[in-house]
């Protein structure tokens, strides 16, 4: 590839910030707000036009499960976002935590209502474009908006870009994908509406057995294996977490593009399929909407100063410096080398590693927020430090809202001491 050579030119520096987020989905929404309810001037920088990434611009119809199968189990900031979200799904029980609809549109307001009470500055369509460093410290990020480029600095810095496209670029260790690079399969999430919303809750519910039974016809060549999660977020309304696409790199803007229109055409035939086998509920249904946002379950982990593994998973480990429990299990979906023998039964995504009994968790170390070699920068969300393994249990928005708490307090605590290593979990 060519090169080409930027003119050199000065840019305006906003200064002064205490703690900079980069990324507004559940991790970079509750780091802000947990960084400025400790009276920290915060800065959130979000991509897109919403807060709340997958669970609103992503179209992810329900929340991953809050609880251990006993209690509610992330807290704090989270157990607020969640109980806030139920408002606007009241066909959902009070008392229910695990697999709850989500009201994209109502979740937004919950989000943008939370960052505003504490004072976070939020700047839509903007997003870091190359970070300056020195002697491990970030000295600020170039930022692309239509302001064009611009530069901001803080004392403190927070990854939840769900990529860590920050950590990276400063220069912090990763692994990305399996030891091949092979990375999980993305979805393109989308809702149906005009659903005969009785028909679908008493008995016209499609499930892996639909795409079992249809999966490899030459009418419908997309629907290729037996991902197929969906939920009544409305009236007559149906979201879809649904179908997989491999061979996705959300860190390469190309396969990300191609992505993005083949999800569409996914989300076409699935819509079609089941008005032609699930008539009752969806034979007048119509294609509302397709996410914003790609599905990305998996890209790099930021290496930190201490990798979670799935040993630590598997002997529900805690940690003195643990600053959050989950109890979500491992969720690696299929390679597309393994959709004939899924189709056939031989494998399912979330059967390849011990399930959690009721009440068990493991911990989430602190260590596991701070990157290797960086001193003012920490991680949340999807790109924590963990092994494959564990990263297919941490990388949903619960994981997300918790971690995101954790790296906002201590950001703001580093910004008034200079190191985020020097911070008392």
């Amino acid at each position: 590839m060519r090169t080409f050579q930027l003119p050199a030119q000065s840019l305006p520096l906003d200064d002064g910030w205490d703690v900079i987020v980069a990324g507004g989905g559940p991790a970079g929404c509750m780091a802000a707000v947990a960084a400025a309810r400790e009276g920290a001037r915060v800065l959130l920088m979000e991509a897109m036009s919403a807060l709340g990434g997958m669970g609103t611009l992503g179209l992810v119809p329900a929340w991953c499960p809050f609880s251990d199968h006993e209690q509610m189990i992330y807290r704090g900031l989270a157990e607020r976002v969640f109980t806030e979200s139920k408002a606007g799904v009241p066909h959902e029980p009070a008392a229910k935590m695990d697999w709850v609809a989500i009201n994209p549109e109502h979740l937004k307001r919950v989000y943008d209502d939370m960052v505003a009470e504490v004072g976070v500055t939020v700047r839509f369509h903007t997003q870091v474009a190359a970070v300056d460093m020195e002697d491990g410290i970030v000295r600020a990020l170039v930022l692309a908006s239509k302001d064009g480029l611009t530069a901001v600095s803080g004392r403190v810095y927070v990854d939840c870009t769900g990529d860590g496209d920050l950590a990276a670029w400063a220069g912090a260790p990763f692994e990305k994908g399996d030891a091949d690079g092979a990375l999980q399969p993305a979805t393109h999430c989308f809702m149906l509406s005009n659903v005969d919303s009785y028909a679908y809750t008493h008995g016209s519910r499609p499930n892996k057995d639909f795409l079992h039974a249809h999966a490899d016809t030459d009418k419908y060549p997309l629907l290729a294996d037996m991902h197929l999660c969906n939920n009544l977020i409305g009236p007559a309304t149906v979201g879809f977490n649904t179908g997989h696409l491999w061979g996705v790199d959300n860190t390469d803007a190309a396969s990300l593009s191609r992505a993005l229109t083949e999800g569409r055409k996914v989300a076409r035939q699935f819509r079609d399929a089941l008005a032609e086998y699930y008539p009752a509920a969806f034979g007048n249904a119509y294609l509302a909407a397709t996410g914003a946002l790609l599905g990305i379950r998996e890209t790099r982990r930021i290496q930190g100063d201490y990798v979670l593994t799935i040993e630590d998973y598997l002997a529900r480990r805690g940690f003195d410096d643990e600053i959050a429990r989950n109890s979500y299990p491992v969720d690696i979906h299929t390679a597309q080398h393994e959709i004939a023998g899924a189709l056939r039964g031989e494998v399912h995504a979330m059967a390849r590693y011990e399930r959690f009994g009721h009440g068990e968790s493991h911990g989430i170390p602190y260590r596991s927020l701070v990157p290797r070699n960086l001193v003012n920068v920490l991680v949340a969300g999807r790109c924590i430090s963990t092994d494959r393994a564990v990263q297919g249990s941490t990388r949903v928005m619960p994981v997300a809202l918790v971690t995101g708490e954790a790296a906002g307090l201590a950001a703001a605590l580093a910004s008034l001491i200079g190191d985020v290593r020097a911070v008392d979990t």
